[in-house]
């Protein structure tokens, strides 16, 4: 099973634009990202820059038009800053492994299960989405041996 598990936190809402982790921090999640990728559960995970770099785009109800928010956002109370995704027996394994995460305080992680393929009846839109995931593997592989 799929969860990705999202770091919220209330002081990174209004960071400046290209503030980062300090060198502490970035070497205490590389240890920790060594042990999921040693463990053979980490599929992806990376930090995102602040919100003052970021932008919204909202979709109201009836509404055709979307309105753009640049970053910061003034109503926000956390905000993501970044996240895993990983490839677990079920949600009480991932909720062990971010229970060790080294997080500073006031951080929330919220963990979610990844919506699969094989959750969904079949149907014309599902095998859509099927052959689309396909595509999206064979590009990803054909960007990696680019690199």
């Amino acid at each position: 099973m799929r969860f990705i598990a999202m770091v919220m936190t209330k002081d990174y809402g209004n960071a400046a634009p290209g503030t980062l982790p300090t060198e502490a921090q970035i070497s205490a999640m590389g240890k920790f990202n060594e042990e999921l990728v040693k463990a053979g559960i980490m599929l992806a995970g990376e930090g995102l820059h602040p919100p003052s770099m970021g932008a919204r785009v909202v979709v109201t109800k009836g509404q055709r038009e979307r309105e753009v928010i640049d970053g910061p956002y003034s109503e926000a109370r956390e905000v993501v800053g970044g996240y895993w995704i990983l490839d677990v027996k079920n949600k009480e394994e991932a909720i062990e492994w971010m229970k060790r995460a080294p997080f500073h305080q006031d951080a929330v992680v919220e963990i979610r299960q990844v919506q699969e393929i094989e959750d969904f009846a079949p149907s014309p839109a599902i095998e859509r989405e099927r052959k689309l995931g396909e595509k999206i593997k064979a590009q990803n592989q054909a960007r990696a041996q680019k690199k």
